[in-house]
């Protein structure tokens, strides 16, 4: 199947491809949202640290042109005045740096959580396929890039020019401010364009991650076939697991037969339920149901009851109530000692035994 087809995967992406495709990398992500808050991140901290960077431009500058005032300069002055500029540098950089990096880490893991994973970055020799790198030039995906980049040009374009040309009239004034003048008005307009191409910028990127999370789950879809085979390799084969589930059954049934001699009255309705009672007073606290069945199983139950001489007693309504509340191996509430010790005692009186 061509990459980008989705005409037979019609499956929502189930948990265990989502996590192996996160394992691998591939999250619904914009590259937008971390360059608009990049850029927004640093024009903000400029503002704000205006001041700041302007102190140390200025002592920058004086320290250059003092250093030209000195009669003589050797090497240690050169290499102190070096690392005064470097050190002027990083302090007046670091804030706007430091903000730049923990807007980006946080851009990214707003969208996709916390990921790390190396893959992404192993060589792939089919990426070095020419064919698969010439089909990936016309794909779907390609196109979708180049739209996207003609949009954000475009977009920059208008505000580029919507800006200057609102600045036209003040523009012709230029000539008869002072220097000083003029270099504020130009980062004023240049600070403009940034914050409204930025603005633009924020509504693209929210179009982008909407279009981005759609194709990210086109891409996750699945087909039926695939769906299933994840169940088989999952939770075992259907197949297999009804096969294991019916031995199961028929060893539990066989444990069940074999207690059926050892109880001391089978309760019928009389037809369709038969449940098979023992009482132990040296080990049991009450009555205890050791077989019980429905159907073709309770004739089973109560055609080997009377092989080996099994009293079988006909109730109906404990019968019923016994087989819906009472499961096999357990011992029967309280609220059912008065009926069983009914039954248990004109059994006991049938056999000769005294309880």
């Amino acid at each position: 199947m061509a990459e980008g087809d989705f005409q037979d995967k019609t499956e929502k992406a189930t948990s265990k491809k989502r996590s192996e495709s996160r394992e691998e990398g591939q999250v619904a992500k914009s590259r937008e949202i971390p360059s608009v808050a990049v850029l927004l991140t640093g024009l903000s901290t400029l503002y704000l640290s205006g001041s700041f960077v302007y102190s140390h431009i200025e002592t920058v500058m004086k320290e250059s042109f003092s250093i030209i005032e000195r009669p003589s300069l050797n090497m240690g002055d050169f290499l102190v005045f070096n690392y005064d500029i470097v050190r002027h540098f990083i302090i007046m950089m670091a804030p706007m740096m430091i903000a730049i990096v923990v807007v980006a880490i946080a851009s990214n893991v707003v969208q996709v959580g916390w990921l790390f994973t190396w893959k992404p970055l192993m060589p792939k020799f089919s990426k070095l396929n020419p064919i698969q790198g010439i089909a990936r030039l016309f794909s779907k995906e390609s196109l979708v890039e180049l739209l996207k980049s003609t949009a954000k040009l475009t977009l920059v374009g208008l505000v580029v020019y919507w800006t200057v040309q609102g600045e036209m009239p003040r523009v012709v004034s230029l000539g008869e401010m002072e220097i000083s003048r003029i270099a504020i008005y130009i980062l004023r307009v240049i600070l403009k364009i940034f914050l409204r191409v930025s603005v633009a910028m924020i509504f693209l990127a929210a179009l982008d991650y909407i279009f981005q999370k759609w194709q990210f789950e086109q891409k996750l879809k699945m087909t039926k076939q695939e769906v299933k085979e994840e169940l088989k390799q999952s939770e075992g084969d259907p197949l297999i697991k009804s096969r294991i589930r019916r031995v199961q059954q028929e060893m539990a049934r066989r444990r069940m037969m074999q207690e059926v001699p050892k109880a001391d009255v089978v309760v019928t309705n009389p037809v369709h339920l038969a449940l098979a009672l023992r009482y132990d007073s040296g080990v049991m606290n009450a009555p205890q149901v050791v077989a019980k069945g429905a159907g073709a199983l309770a004739e089973k139950i109560k055609a080997l009851a009377k092989e080996h001489n099994i009293p079988i007693v006909e109730d109906r309504d404990l019968a019923r109530r016994l087989y819906e509340v009472v499961e096999i191996g357990r011992e029967i509430p309280s609220t059912f000692y008065h009926a069983v010790a009914e039954v248990l005692t004109y059994v006991y009186r049938l056999k000769g035994k005294v309880r």
